[in-house]
């Protein structure tokens, strides 16, 4: 690395005739194959001894890559008037109901109709930390894909004691899952150092060495049929995808999960074919927070909030129940 932006990379003889785009990212592992792809089409990537630079073109022993990584530009979201399902709102703070699909704040490939994005067009300038790139106003995430209640920062107040209630794991947050299988025992507590896959830099995973402490508890509520069951999980920690990667780790994976997931097809192997096809075109994973408590951080009341399951989830569990 020659500067803070700019790495120089040595072709090794193990990597002779490797596709650029494919060693670029190998060896710059905090960056997507696209972004790779993106800084090769913008000219950021230069060999003095390459003859073409172009992401299916071949590496050899010996070659030399400088690349050149631009300064990061900082997002700047638009208010846009996307609907948004309150539960509850005052001056401090907004609770709210994220339905699956939704992206919760801006990033590389959803840069808009985003939660932030209709945060801001609902509450204008009283958000809470709006002018950053980063959540703002947001001290806790969903996954896109993951439905159910969220609570927003408003005031600065209110911003700083939730991030604090976050960080000393006193919040109260219940998940409904439905999963692959009924786990044994029916009850059970999950522990595991969760952290990024050392086979898969875009999935998070149990390791036995680093990432961070997490821990889940999970309980039967009831079996759907003879290939899933309703779970509620309780969070102690709040670590990226951890119920996703703590099921998954039991082998009983979220159905519909298209990360962490089986397909769950042997499972259905006695179900009518109809039936089967239906529960396999599920693109999400049915996983929702229905459960959030805290201290209100004005009043210091203790308040809790719980939505009911999506409709989507809930047409899923009517045909595992027909297993």
């Amino acid at each position: 690395m020659t500067d803070q932006n700019t790495y120089t990379l040595h072709v090794s003889e193990d990597k002779d005739g490797m596709r650029l785009d494919q060693f670029l990212t190998e060896q710059m592992a905090d960056m997507s194959r696209s972004r790779i792809k993106a800084l090769i089409d913008q000219g950021q990537i230069s060999s003095p001894t390459a003859k073409k630079i172009s992401a299916s073109a071949k590496v050899a022993d010996g070659q030399q890559f400088l690349v050149s990584i631009p300064p990061v530009v900082a997002a700047d979201p638009e208010p846009q008037n996307i609907a948004l399902d309150v539960v509850f709102e005052d001056e401090h703070l907004l609770v709210l109901n994220k339905p699956a699909g939704l992206v919760v704040h801006p990033a590389a490939g959803n840069w808009d109709g985003t939660l932030v994005n209709a945060l801001l067009h609902h509450c204008g300038d009283s958000l809470s930390g709006i002018g950053g790139v980063a959540r703002p106003g947001i001290v806790h995430r969903l996954d896109k894909d993951t439905s159910g209640v969220m609570v927003v920062a408003k005031s600065d107040l209110a911003h700083r004691h939730l991030a604090g209630q976050f960080e000393a794991h006193s919040l109260e947050r219940a998940y409904k899952a439905v999963v692959w299988g009924i786990p044994n025992p029916r009850e059970n507590r999950i522990e595991g150092q969760i952290g990024r896959s050392p086979n898969n830099r875009k999935k998070m995973a149990v390791l036995e060495i680093g990432g961070k402490y997490a821990a889940t508890n999970y309980c039967v509520e009831r079996t759907l049929g003879r290939a899933a069951s309703l779970l509620e999980c309780r969070l102690e920690t709040g670590r990226t995808h951890q119920i996703r990667v703590h099921m998954a780790e039991i082998g009983h994976s979220v159905v519909g999960d298209p990360v962490y997931g089986g397909s769950g097809r042997k499972k259905l192997a006695l179900a009518r074919p109809e039936v089967r096809d239906q529960i396999l075109a599920f693109r999400q994973q049915a996983l929702h927070a229905y459960l959030i408590g805290f201290t209100h951080p004005a009043s210091h009341e203790f308040m809790q909030f719980t939505v009911d399951i999506s409709s989507e989830i809930n047409r899923l569990m009517v045909l595992l129940e027909s297993v």
